[in-house]
Protein backbone atom coordinates (compact mmCIF):
# COMPACT_ATOMS: atom_id res chain seq x y z
CA UNK A 1 0.00 0.00 0.00
CA UNK A 2 1.20 3.40 -1.02
CA UNK A 3 -0.71 6.81 -0.80
CA UNK A 4 0.02 10.42 -0.38
CA UNK A 5 -2.26 12.65 1.04
CA UNK A 6 -1.74 16.47 2.66
CA UNK A 7 -0.46 16.67 6.42
CA UNK A 8 -4.20 18.59 6.99
CA UNK A 9 -6.08 16.20 5.38
CA UNK A 10 -4.71 13.20 7.53
CA UNK A 11 -4.80 15.27 10.96
CA UNK A 12 -8.51 16.12 10.25
CA UNK A 13 -9.53 11.97 9.05
CA UNK A 14 -8.01 10.57 11.86
CA UNK A 15 -8.80 12.44 14.63
CA UNK A 16 -12.62 12.30 13.25
CA UNK A 17 -12.28 8.31 13.40
CA UNK A 18 -9.98 7.96 16.84
CA UNK A 19 -13.19 8.90 18.46
CA UNK A 20 -14.46 5.67 18.10
CA UNK A 21 -11.18 3.70 19.13
CA UNK A 22 -11.34 1.99 22.35
CA UNK A 23 -9.72 3.91 25.62
CA UNK A 24 -10.44 0.59 27.44
CA UNK A 25 -9.78 -2.71 25.54
CA UNK A 26 -8.05 -6.30 25.97
CA UNK A 27 -7.76 -6.43 21.95
CA UNK A 28 -4.95 -4.54 20.76
CA UNK A 29 -7.01 -4.52 16.65
CA UNK A 30 -9.25 -1.82 18.72
CA UNK A 31 -6.63 1.00 19.25
CA UNK A 32 -5.71 1.19 15.62
CA UNK A 33 -7.15 2.74 12.63
CA UNK A 34 -8.14 0.43 10.18
CA UNK A 35 -7.10 1.78 6.63
CA UNK A 36 -8.00 0.22 3.07
CA UNK A 37 -7.16 1.49 -0.03
CA UNK A 38 -8.92 0.30 -3.29
CA UNK A 39 -10.21 2.80 -6.06
CA UNK A 40 -10.53 5.43 -2.87
CA UNK A 41 -8.28 5.74 0.80
CA UNK A 42 -10.71 4.96 3.72
CA UNK A 43 -10.34 4.88 7.17
CA UNK A 44 -12.45 2.92 10.12
CA UNK A 45 -12.62 3.03 13.53
CA UNK A 46 -14.76 1.15 16.41
CA UNK A 47 -14.82 0.03 19.50
CA UNK A 48 -18.02 -2.26 19.00
CA UNK A 49 -20.33 -0.22 20.38
CA UNK A 50 -19.81 3.09 17.97
CA UNK A 51 -18.11 3.00 14.43
CA UNK A 52 -16.93 5.61 11.93
CA UNK A 53 -15.94 5.58 8.84
CA UNK A 54 -14.70 8.41 6.43
CA UNK A 55 -12.45 8.77 3.08
CA UNK A 56 -9.36 10.81 2.63
CA UNK A 57 -8.32 12.77 -0.32
CA UNK A 58 -5.21 12.02 -1.53
CA UNK A 59 -3.00 9.85 -4.47
CA UNK A 60 -3.00 6.36 -4.69
CA UNK A 61 0.29 4.80 -5.58
CA UNK A 62 -0.66 1.22 -4.89
CA UNK A 63 -3.85 -0.38 -2.65
CA UNK A 64 -4.02 -2.22 0.37
CA UNK A 65 -4.68 -2.00 3.99
CA UNK A 66 -3.42 -1.67 7.45
CA UNK A 67 -4.24 -1.49 11.36
CA UNK A 68 -2.46 1.15 12.57
CA UNK A 69 -2.07 2.48 16.04
CA UNK A 70 -4.63 4.95 16.07
CA UNK A 71 -3.18 6.75 19.43
CA UNK A 72 0.77 6.94 17.73
CA UNK A 73 -0.32 7.39 14.12
CA UNK A 74 -2.08 10.87 14.96
CA UNK A 75 0.35 11.79 17.26
CA UNK A 76 2.71 11.41 14.15
CA UNK A 77 1.30 12.76 11.70
CA UNK A 78 0.01 15.72 13.87
CA UNK A 79 3.35 16.64 14.70
CA UNK A 80 4.73 16.59 11.04
CA UNK A 81 5.02 19.68 8.34
CA UNK A 82 2.72 21.05 6.83
CA UNK A 83 2.67 19.36 3.92
CA UNK A 84 2.08 15.92 1.23
CA UNK A 85 2.86 12.97 3.47
CA UNK A 86 3.64 9.67 1.75
CA UNK A 87 2.74 6.99 3.84
CA UNK A 88 3.68 3.46 2.21
CA UNK A 89 3.90 -0.19 3.91
CA UNK A 90 5.51 -3.18 3.00
CA UNK A 91 5.19 -7.30 3.23
CA UNK A 92 5.99 -6.97 6.89
CA UNK A 93 2.91 -4.52 7.42
CA UNK A 94 5.77 -2.18 8.61
CA UNK A 95 4.57 1.64 7.92
CA UNK A 96 6.89 4.28 6.42
CA UNK A 97 5.91 7.82 6.78
CA UNK A 98 7.96 10.24 4.77
CA UNK A 99 7.45 14.43 4.95
CA UNK A 100 9.85 16.32 3.97
CA UNK A 101 12.80 15.61 5.67
CA UNK A 102 11.20 13.33 8.18
CA UNK A 103 11.23 9.23 8.12
CA UNK A 104 9.23 7.99 10.04
CA UNK A 105 8.26 3.77 10.75
CA UNK A 106 6.20 1.99 12.26
CA UNK A 107 5.15 -1.38 13.19
CA UNK A 108 1.71 -2.28 12.30
CA UNK A 109 -1.08 -5.02 11.44
CA UNK A 110 -2.53 -6.44 8.45
CA UNK A 111 -6.15 -5.72 9.71
CA UNK A 112 -7.52 -9.09 8.84
CA UNK A 113 -9.08 -9.60 12.03
CA UNK A 114 -10.69 -5.98 11.73
CA UNK A 115 -14.61 -6.09 12.57
CA UNK A 116 -15.83 -3.66 9.77
CA UNK A 117 -18.85 -1.41 11.19
CA UNK A 118 -22.45 -2.53 10.14
CA UNK A 119 -24.33 -2.13 7.27
CA UNK A 120 -27.37 -0.67 8.34
CA UNK A 121 -30.54 -0.15 5.98
CA UNK A 122 -31.25 2.51 4.56
CA UNK A 123 -35.10 1.93 4.31
CA UNK A 124 -36.06 4.15 7.48
CA UNK A 125 -34.92 7.25 8.56
CA UNK A 126 -35.06 11.48 8.75
CA UNK A 127 -32.93 14.07 7.63
CA UNK A 128 -31.98 17.03 9.38
CA UNK A 129 -29.71 20.09 9.01
CA UNK A 130 -26.06 19.43 10.73
CA UNK A 131 -26.65 22.77 12.69
CA UNK A 132 -30.27 21.06 13.85
CA UNK A 133 -28.86 18.37 15.19
CA UNK A 134 -25.85 19.37 17.16
CA UNK A 135 -28.49 22.48 18.49
CA UNK A 136 -30.66 19.36 19.75
CA UNK A 137 -27.67 17.59 21.70
CA UNK A 138 -26.83 20.84 22.98
CA UNK A 139 -29.93 21.40 24.49
CA UNK A 140 -30.99 18.16 25.32
CA UNK A 141 -27.08 15.92 26.38
CA UNK A 142 -26.63 17.25 29.98
CA UNK A 143 -29.51 15.44 31.20
CA UNK A 144 -28.53 11.95 30.59
CA UNK A 145 -25.76 9.97 32.94
CA UNK A 146 -23.21 7.01 32.78
CA UNK A 147 -24.37 4.56 35.42
CA UNK A 148 -24.94 0.99 34.28
CA UNK A 149 -27.57 0.21 36.95
CA UNK A 150 -29.85 3.04 34.89
CA UNK A 151 -28.49 2.34 31.31
CA UNK A 152 -31.30 3.78 29.39
CA UNK A 153 -30.68 7.09 31.12
CA UNK A 154 -27.22 7.11 29.58
CA UNK A 155 -29.14 7.50 25.95
CA UNK A 156 -31.69 9.97 24.60
CA UNK A 157 -34.82 9.00 22.94
CA UNK A 158 -35.41 9.58 19.39
CA UNK A 159 -39.50 9.65 19.30
CA UNK A 160 -40.40 10.39 14.82
CA UNK A 161 -43.72 10.13 14.33
CA UNK A 162 -45.62 11.83 11.39
CA UNK A 163 -43.37 15.02 10.60
CA UNK A 164 -42.23 15.44 14.62
CA UNK A 165 -39.22 14.35 15.74
CA UNK A 166 -38.58 14.30 19.88
CA UNK A 167 -35.84 13.89 21.36
CA UNK A 168 -35.62 13.18 25.33
CA UNK A 169 -32.99 12.85 27.90
CA UNK A 170 -33.44 12.52 32.28
CA UNK A 171 -31.98 11.49 34.39
CA UNK A 172 -34.03 10.85 37.64
CA UNK A 173 -33.99 15.01 38.80
CA UNK A 174 -35.13 16.69 35.58
CA UNK A 175 -36.35 15.88 32.08
CA UNK A 176 -35.17 17.48 28.91
CA UNK A 177 -37.59 17.53 26.00
CA UNK A 178 -36.80 19.35 21.86
CA UNK A 179 -39.60 18.79 19.59
CA UNK A 180 -38.37 19.55 16.08
CA UNK A 181 -40.84 20.09 12.33
CA UNK A 182 -39.62 17.72 9.58
CA UNK A 183 -40.61 17.93 6.32
CA UNK A 184 -42.01 14.47 5.47
CA UNK A 185 -44.60 11.91 7.03
CA UNK A 186 -42.82 9.39 9.15
CA UNK A 187 -43.90 6.30 10.27
CA UNK A 188 -44.13 5.80 14.01
CA UNK A 189 -40.23 4.82 15.55
CA UNK A 190 -38.18 5.05 18.34
CA UNK A 191 -35.22 4.33 19.58
CA UNK A 192 -32.96 5.20 22.31
CA UNK A 193 -29.41 6.15 21.54
CA UNK A 194 -26.32 6.30 23.42
CA UNK A 195 -25.04 9.64 24.80
CA UNK A 196 -21.56 9.28 24.16
CA UNK A 197 -22.75 8.36 20.13
CA UNK A 198 -24.20 12.08 20.02
CA UNK A 199 -21.73 13.43 21.65
CA UNK A 200 -19.14 11.88 18.71
CA UNK A 201 -21.38 13.28 16.24
CA UNK A 202 -21.76 16.51 17.49
CA UNK A 203 -18.07 17.07 17.69
CA UNK A 204 -17.70 15.92 14.11
CA UNK A 205 -19.97 18.14 12.79
CA UNK A 206 -19.78 21.11 10.94
CA UNK A 207 -22.85 22.99 12.24
CA UNK A 208 -23.82 24.04 8.76
CA UNK A 209 -27.37 24.99 7.99
CA UNK A 210 -27.16 23.92 4.60
CA UNK A 211 -25.62 20.63 5.20
CA UNK A 212 -27.60 18.23 5.89
CA UNK A 213 -27.17 14.35 8.29
CA UNK A 214 -29.47 11.34 7.00
CA UNK A 215 -30.33 9.55 9.65
CA UNK A 216 -31.28 5.67 9.50
CA UNK A 217 -32.64 3.78 12.24
CA UNK A 218 -32.90 0.03 12.39
CA UNK A 219 -33.97 -2.33 15.35
CA UNK A 220 -30.38 -2.87 16.43
CA UNK A 221 -28.46 0.58 14.64
CA UNK A 222 -28.65 3.63 14.14
CA UNK A 223 -26.53 5.54 10.64
CA UNK A 224 -25.38 8.77 10.83
CA UNK A 225 -24.57 9.78 7.13
CA UNK A 226 -23.03 13.26 6.10
CA UNK A 227 -20.66 14.03 3.55
CA UNK A 228 -17.72 11.54 3.12
CA UNK A 229 -18.70 10.22 6.77
CA UNK A 230 -20.50 7.81 8.10
CA UNK A 231 -21.21 6.97 12.31
CA UNK A 232 -22.96 3.86 12.97
CA UNK A 233 -23.97 2.69 16.65
CA UNK A 234 -25.31 0.27 18.39
CA UNK A 235 -28.89 1.38 20.03
CA UNK A 236 -29.56 0.87 23.72
CA UNK A 237 -32.26 -1.76 24.40
CA UNK A 238 -35.53 -1.61 26.36
CA UNK A 239 -38.49 0.18 26.55
CA UNK A 240 -37.74 3.97 27.79
CA UNK A 241 -39.57 6.16 30.56
CA UNK A 242 -43.52 6.70 29.96
CA UNK A 243 -42.43 10.54 29.85
CA UNK A 244 -46.23 11.85 29.05
CA UNK A 245 -47.25 10.19 32.19
CA UNK A 246 -44.60 12.82 33.81
CA UNK A 247 -45.53 15.73 32.34
CA UNK A 248 -48.71 18.34 32.81
CA UNK A 249 -49.70 21.71 31.41
CA UNK A 250 -51.33 23.10 34.56
CA UNK A 251 -49.59 25.20 37.01
CA UNK A 252 -51.22 27.76 39.67
CA UNK A 253 -47.72 30.93 39.29
CA UNK A 254 -46.17 31.69 35.77
CA UNK A 255 -42.90 33.76 35.76
CA UNK A 256 -42.03 35.33 32.69
CA UNK A 257 -38.47 36.64 33.19
CA UNK A 258 -35.24 37.47 31.74
CA UNK A 259 -32.86 34.62 31.32
CA UNK A 260 -29.37 36.46 31.41
CA UNK A 261 -30.50 38.24 34.14
CA UNK A 262 -32.35 35.04 36.04
CA UNK A 263 -28.80 33.23 34.93
CA UNK A 264 -25.99 35.57 36.18
CA UNK A 265 -27.83 35.76 39.76
CA UNK A 266 -27.96 32.04 39.81
CA UNK A 267 -24.45 31.86 38.85
CA UNK A 268 -23.21 34.44 41.69
CA UNK A 269 -25.25 32.63 44.08
CA UNK A 270 -23.24 29.29 43.31
CA UNK A 271 -19.90 30.93 44.71
CA UNK A 272 -21.53 30.37 48.12
CA UNK A 273 -22.43 26.38 47.83
CA UNK A 274 -19.18 23.89 48.39
CA UNK A 275 -19.18 21.54 45.56
CA UNK A 276 -19.60 18.85 48.64
CA UNK A 277 -22.86 21.24 49.62
CA UNK A 278 -26.14 20.31 49.03
CA UNK A 279 -27.83 23.38 50.05
CA UNK A 280 -30.82 24.69 47.19
CA UNK A 281 -31.19 28.14 46.21
CA UNK A 282 -34.63 29.45 47.22
CA UNK A 283 -36.36 31.35 45.01
CA UNK A 284 -39.78 33.88 46.40
CA UNK A 285 -42.03 34.52 43.96
CA UNK A 286 -43.89 37.84 45.34
CA UNK A 287 -45.64 40.17 42.98
CA UNK A 288 -43.61 41.63 40.68
CA UNK A 289 -40.69 40.42 41.86
CA UNK A 290 -38.44 37.16 42.00
CA UNK A 291 -35.78 37.00 45.48
CA UNK A 292 -33.68 34.64 45.27
CA UNK A 293 -31.84 33.94 48.48
CA UNK A 294 -29.06 31.45 49.71
CA UNK A 295 -27.69 31.20 52.96
CA UNK A 296 -24.61 28.74 53.38
CA UNK A 297 -21.54 28.53 56.26
CA UNK A 298 -19.30 30.57 53.58
CA UNK A 299 -21.81 33.36 52.93
CA UNK A 300 -25.25 34.45 52.17
CA UNK A 301 -26.70 36.52 49.52
CA UNK A 302 -30.50 38.06 48.15
CA UNK A 303 -31.09 39.18 45.45
CA UNK A 304 -34.49 40.42 43.22
CA UNK A 305 -35.23 40.48 39.84
CA UNK A 306 -38.37 41.95 38.17
CA UNK A 307 -40.49 39.63 36.37
CA UNK A 308 -44.02 39.51 35.09
CA UNK A 309 -46.59 36.69 37.59
CA UNK A 310 -49.56 34.82 36.87
CA UNK A 311 -51.14 33.69 39.69
CA UNK A 312 -49.93 32.73 43.13
CA UNK A 313 -47.36 33.79 45.55
CA UNK A 314 -44.43 31.00 45.80
CA UNK A 315 -41.57 30.28 47.84
CA UNK A 316 -39.58 27.02 46.63
CA UNK A 317 -36.06 25.53 46.04
CA UNK A 318 -34.04 24.01 43.54
CA UNK A 319 -30.67 22.60 43.14
CA UNK A 320 -29.11 25.63 41.27
CA UNK A 321 -27.05 23.65 38.65
CA UNK A 322 -31.04 22.04 37.25
CA UNK A 323 -31.92 25.83 36.35
CA UNK A 324 -28.69 26.95 34.96
CA UNK A 325 -28.05 24.09 32.57
CA UNK A 326 -31.48 24.90 31.31
CA UNK A 327 -30.64 28.42 31.39
CA UNK A 328 -27.68 28.18 29.68
CA UNK A 329 -29.03 25.99 26.08
CA UNK A 330 -32.45 28.37 25.92
CA UNK A 331 -31.85 31.30 22.73
CA UNK A 332 -34.78 33.23 23.89
CA UNK A 333 -34.51 36.47 25.59
CA UNK A 334 -37.05 35.70 28.10
CA UNK A 335 -37.92 32.54 29.66
CA UNK A 336 -41.47 31.41 30.95
CA UNK A 337 -41.28 29.05 34.04
CA UNK A 338 -44.61 26.62 35.29
CA UNK A 339 -45.31 26.04 38.80
CA UNK A 340 -47.91 24.24 40.30
CA UNK A 341 -46.64 23.82 44.31
CA UNK A 342 -43.26 23.94 46.41
CA UNK A 343 -43.19 19.98 46.00
CA UNK A 344 -44.44 19.75 42.46
CA UNK A 345 -41.75 19.76 39.21
CA UNK A 346 -41.19 23.17 37.54
CA UNK A 347 -41.00 23.35 33.87
CA UNK A 348 -39.99 25.90 31.29
CA UNK A 349 -41.23 25.74 27.66
CA UNK A 350 -42.01 28.51 25.01
CA UNK A 351 -44.71 29.00 23.15
CA UNK A 352 -43.90 26.66 19.96
CA UNK A 353 -42.74 23.67 23.39
CA UNK A 354 -39.95 23.62 20.36
CA UNK A 355 -38.41 22.78 23.98
CA UNK A 356 -39.46 21.81 27.32
CA UNK A 357 -37.42 21.74 30.50
CA UNK A 358 -38.97 19.65 34.02
CA UNK A 359 -36.83 19.92 36.90
CA UNK A 360 -37.86 18.87 40.41
CA UNK A 361 -37.79 20.82 43.35
CA UNK A 362 -35.78 20.27 47.02
CA UNK A 363 -37.81 20.14 49.64
CA UNK A 364 -36.65 23.29 51.37
CA UNK A 365 -37.56 22.30 54.97
CA UNK A 366 -35.25 18.50 54.98
CA UNK A 367 -32.62 21.09 53.21
CA UNK A 368 -32.28 22.73 56.38
CA UNK A 369 -32.88 26.18 54.91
Amino acid sequence: MKITCSQSNLVSSINMVMKAVSNKTTLPILECIFIEVTDQIKMTATDMEIGIETYVEGTIIEGGQVAINAKLFYEMIRKLPSSDVTIEVDENYTVHIKCEKSNLKIPAKSGEDFTPIPNVERSKGISLTQFTLKEIVRQTIFSTVENESTKLMSGELFKIEGRKLQVVSLDGHRISIRNVELKDENELTQVVVPGKTLNEVSKILDGGVEDYVDIYFTDRHILFEFGVTKVVSRLLEGEYYKINQMLTNDYSTKVTINKSELLSCIDRATLFIKESDKKPIILNIKDDSLFIKIDTNIGSMNEDISIKKEGKDLIIGFDPKFIMDALRVIDNDDVDIYFMNEKAPCYLKDAEESYRYVILPVNIRSANV
